[in-house]
């Protein structure tokens, strides 16, 4: 059994942990030494048991210096500044394969993200960026597909894609984390594949606002696929092939994503649609659902790039500028776009 590192005890950082666990050793990093002893005291997650394989640390070192393959899942607002915790005691030696659905932003002459700004594919980053531009790691790969944490944790079957440059980091990947019941598939196209499951989270909000009016399959139906076509266009203009968004971890990921409440990005749909407000909503969640932010991202690349994106557009305004779901809805259904497949 050789021993493999994750960093993040998350939701879905502890389940990818327990999948890891059931033929590895794994170390889990969590960051502060309470939340240490408290995991280590109760052997659980959330009302989720740690498998025994399982060994807490909250020592970047001994993490870095007993594993070649390390799993970093953490939120993407402190995914940069956890990258450099590691930096030091990172080499050429590991492979580094995240988890992370989101996109680190670079503002020129740090100026402030605002409503006004319009982003270019220079200002952003996915994490695999964030990791080579930090570290001296040069093997990174990505994790993504549908894989709701709750549900793997459950034993329930799920799969996920491997993405990266290097074959070897996708065997790798393959072969630490595939069971009987979590299948592995693997993809040369690391930018596609982690723009998909970043840009998903947007059409996921907006399926839980459709589910929270009780407005139907049909709309639902047609809200995943308007919305495949409306983030893979987008993609494009960021170096994305159309094909990323039509396998596991595009439609997967979209199709249950879009249908979970436990689903943090539907909940916030939802909850919005039931009338709450944002920063309630924050408040009240436990982890981050990356595709509030996310939004923003989008909308202001859609400007530079010229892209229509009418679902990012109306969900940005509900989101940041008070205007209603009802309203929004109406919006898109007014919408004229007359060609159906469009970014093939």
């Amino acid at each position: 059994m050789q021993t493999i590192g994750v960093i993040g005890t998350g939701s879905f950082g502890t389940a990818v942990a327990n999948l890891l666990a059931e033929h590895n050793r794994v170390l889990l990093y969590t960051r502060t030494k309470e939340k240490l002893d408290t995991i280590n005291a109760s052997r659980e997650f959330r009302g989720q048991k740690l498998h025994p394989n399982i060994i807490l640390t909250n020592s970047p070192e001994e993490l870095a210096s007993k594993c070649h393959l390390i799993f970093p899942i953490v939120p993407s607002a402190s995914f940069r500044n956890m990258i450099k915790t590691f930096t030091p005691f990172l080499n050429p030696g590991h492979i580094l394969i995240h988890g992370t659905k989101g996109l680190d932003v670079i503002m020129p002459n740090d100026a402030e993200f605002s409503d006004t700004t319009i982003l270019s594919r220079e200002n952003i980053r996915t994490m695999s960026e964030v990791i080579l531009e930090e570290s001296l790691v040069v093997r990174v790969g990505y994790m993504g597909g549908p894989n709701i944490a709750k549900e793997i944790m459950d034993g329930k079957p799920a799969a996920t894609v491997i993405a990266s440059k290097y074959n070897e980091v996708v065997n790798e990947g393959v072969k630490s984390i595939r069971s009987s019941h979590f299948q592995v598939y693997g993809s040369n196209d690391i930018v596609g594949i982690e723009l998909a499951g970043i840009f998903k989270n947007i059409i996921a909000i907006a399926a839980g606002a459709i589910s929270a009016n009780n407005l139907g399959e049909n709309a639902k139906g047609m809200l995943l696929s308007r919305g495949t076509g409306e983030i893979a266009r987008l993609s494009k203009y960021l170096g994305a092939s159309p094909q990323a968004f039509l396998g596991v971890a595009g439609i997967g990921d979209l199709v249950a994503t879009c249908s979970s409440k436990d689903s943090r990005n539907f909940t916030v749909g939802y909850r919005l649609a039931k009338g709450e407000k944002l920063k309630e909503i924050i408040a009240s969640m436990n982890e981050v659902a990356e595709g509030i932010y996310t939004v923003r991202i989008a909308h202001a690349l859609a400007k530079k790039y010229d892209v229509v994106c009418p679902i990012t557009n109306t969900l940005y305004n509900i989101l940041f500028k008070d205007q209603s779901v009802e309203e929004g809805l109406r919006y898109l259904m007014a919408f004229r776009l007359f060609k159906d497949v469009d970014f093939i």
